[in-house]
């Protein structure tokens, strides 16, 4: 039965090797992470081929488990029919409550739609061109874009060191060090901009589930933005959460924040601006 509490959902992580870089895996197992516990990973290629070396350390680190499939047909995705196959027999099994399935292939469309239709809960993580068909049949979709590799952080240059002459009287004199800047956060390039469609679709979504005064809890309103649109994240569009996105849209929106019951917590809240 699927548990209510996403955080303890048993998942069955499934990856379509030939649509994902091995860079990736690490941010996207992170990821994963969020939504349960995944208790299956497997991982399906022709691990024959040489453009599968690099995998190995990457597949022992995170534990996931290599299926072996040839490619019987040159130009075919092989791995397509095994990963489904056992699938559905981890549905059967009834020991998972959701499924993450790796890859851009539309071919996983059935597959995410017949796997919701038996009340599992599917989410979907591949690349920007990934049909629109495939991120439909998913509760969640996430580009593998703003998974890639977190940014680094530069760190602070070595203050350079003085080349000046000693005194007069043979005594050294004490450079003058600049203090290092505190290196800034850099700012993630979205993928896309907010655009008329995303601001339609935030107004629609306050609209919906607003009260009587038109304010509209800002959790409520990610989960149904979400609904609506499962490759809707915030990081698409250069921001790390939900809420500096919204403030930053303080021409058309009011956020409120309102104290709880737990300290230093706050509720926020998001209404339209009324004009």
């Amino acid at each position: 039965m699927q548990q209510n509490n996403t955080k303890e959902l048993k998942l069955a992580v499934l990856i379509d090797a030939d649509n994902v870089p091995y860079s990736n895996v690490k941010g996207m197992m992170e990821e994963i992470a969020k939504f349960g516990t995944p208790t299956t990973k497997r991982i399906y290629a022709d691990w024959t081929r040489p453009n599968a070396n690099g995998w190995k350390a990457v597949l022992l680190e995170h534990a996931i488990t290599p299926v072996q499939q040839y490619s019987y047909t040159t130009g075919k995705n092989s791995s397509d029919s095994a990963l489904i196959i056992d699938a559905m027999d981890l549905l059967y099994t009834g020991k998972v409550d959701g499924f993450c399935i790796v890859s851009s292939d539309s071919d996983f469309t059935r597959l995410a739609i017949r796997l919701r239709e038996s009340g599992m809960k599917v989410i979907g993580i591949g690349e920007q061109k990934t049909p629109a068909s495939l991120i439909a049949a998913c509760d969640r979709f996430i580009y593998l874009e703003v998974l890639d590799g977190a940014i680094k952080k530069k760190k602070p240059k070595a203050p350079p060191v003085s080349t000046e002459p000693e005194n007069k009287e043979n005594k050294k004199i004490a450079p003058k060090v600049a203090a290092p800047k505190t290196p800034e956060k850099p700012a993630q390039k979205p993928l896309n901009k907010i655009d008329e469609p995303t601001i339609e679709l935030i107004e629609s979504t306050i609209e919906d589930i607003g009260d009587d005064d038109g304010w509209a809890f800002l959790g409520d309103v990610g989960n149904l933005i979400v609904r609506k649109k499962p490759e809707f994240d915030p990081r698409n569009y250069g921001f790390a959460k939900l809420t500096p996105m919204l403030k930053s849209l303080t021409d058309i929106l009011e956020i409120d924040e309102r104290e709880s019951d737990k300290k230093n917590i706050k509720h926020v809240y998001v209404r339209l601006r009324f004009s």
